[in-house]
């Protein structure tokens, strides 16, 4: 059983490695190594070591075998793999979503597309990259439209899938002048509380598409910096 105070540690030492990843105050590609972080954190290097592991099951660092740990690097395969596995798999969970789905879920799509359009997408004092509170907006109402499944098993894929694909998102930081992603959110939410399954699942489909574009371009770009 984990003493409460070495949980309490853990969670903390967690939260900021994740946020300095999600940040990129690591590079992609940086050792993350337990020493200089439980030396820099103030904490054991089994705490950390307990951080890190549940970091790399967030797909936001991996475990090298005899190297530690690490940030994912830049791979276009990585995001290829990914962007096929939401096209694969998300598409379905919606289509579930929308058969099973009560009144209190096509309310809460509403909510979160709502809170979503009103949410800027970019702040100046963020910079480049997408404003925390648009990224949570986004998540919110990607994840509400799948909420309907039922199914937590499918929920927890799509949370680690999302995770992994924010990471290059934020990697990315790629302002795409032609994309009409506030259009493709709407038309999302209006086949989704329509009940057109076919419809919602080609959307849906379309706009991880042009996700994976979007996010190979960007880490493509990032490489040549």
């Amino acid at each position: 059983m984990v003493a409460p105070g070495k949980q309490m540690l853990s969670e903390q030492v967690y939260a900021h490695l994740r946020n300095a990843i999600m940040r990129g105050h690591y590079a992609p590609g940086d050792a993350l190594k337990p020493q200089d972080i439980a030396k820099e954190q103030g904490v054991s290097l089994a705490v950390v070591r307990e951080a890190l592991v549940r970091v790399v099951g967030e797909g936001l660092a991996d475990r090298l075998p005899n190297r530690g740990f690490a940030v994912p690097a830049f791979s276009d395969r990585r995001w290829q793999e990914i962007a096929e596995a939401r096209r694969t798999i998300e598409p379905v969970v919606l289509r579930m979503s929308i058969e099973r789905g009560d009144v209190d879920w096509e309310a809460r799509v509403r909510a979160a597309h709502h809170r979503l359009a009103r949410t800027p997408a970019f702040v100046p004092e963020e910079g480049e990259h997408y404003s925390d509170a648009w990224s949570e907006a986004h998540r919110v109402f990607h994840r509400t439209l799948l909420e309907g499944c039922g199914n937590p098993v499918l929920l927890e894929t799509f949370d680690r899938m999302w995770t992994a694909s924010e990471l290059a998102r934020r990697w990315a930081a790629q302002r795409s002048q032609d994309r009409d992603a506030i259009g493709e959110h709407r038309r999302l939410e209006e086949a989704a509380l329509a009940r057109d399954a076919d419809t919602a699942a080609e959307v849906l489909a379309q706009h991880l598409t042009l996700t994976a574009a979007t996010l190979t371009g960007g880490t493509q770009q990032a490489k040549e910096a």
